[in-house]
């Protein structure tokens, strides 16, 4: 594989906590505009995986492309930064970096 087909993926689980959410509409106010976010500025996919019923928790999977083990890391510490930003109380982050030849030796 030649350096201009290296492909890199990282997948993150995000684990949100509302305190101010009073009901799952206000969750959800808040989530579509973390969620816009994350896939509108920093180019990421993301979908809601626990807590669909919580009104003051969630937690998202954020899965991302990238060309080099630096632009993966990179985009993950963009995404933490911006959700710190975002939730002063803090936010858990969780995730694993894989190249597609890790991919491929998995079948």
């Amino acid at each position: 594989m030649t350096d201009a087909e290296r492909a890199y993926v990282v997948l993150m689980r995000v684990h949100l906590f509302f305190p101010e959410s009073g009901s799952l509409k206000g969750k959800r106010a808040e989530l579509n505009r973390v969620k816009a976010l994350l896939r509108e500025r920093l180019h990421t996919s993301v979908a809601e995986v626990g807590h669909q019923d919580s009104w003051q928790r969630s937690t998202l999977a954020v899965a991302i492309a990238a060309r080099s083990v630096a632009l993966a890391e990179h985009t993950v510490d963009t995404v933490q930064r911006a959700l710190d930003g975002r939730f002063p109380q803090g936010v858990r982050i969780e995730y694993r970096l894989a190249s597609w030849d890790d991919l491929e030796s998995l079948g």
